[in-house]
């Protein structure tokens, strides 16, 4: 059985990161600039796909 307060940590890791993440691409976007390929990775969105977004 795997140590609770480990587990609690490495998930409050994890909420952070992806909160941070959020927060940097959001800004990055609100700036006019292309959020950064580990931020979008972090939330689950493929770079090239987010980059074609309004380009048709």
């Amino acid at each position: 059985m795997s140590n609770p307060r480990k587990t609690l940590f490495a998930t409050l890791g994890t909420v952070f990161d992806v909160f941070g993440s959020a927060a940097a691409a959001a800004a990055a976007v609100e700036g006019g600039r292309a959020p950064k390929a580990k931020h979008l990775k972090t939330l689950g969105i493929d770079s090239d796909a987010f980059r074609s977004i309004g380009k048709r």
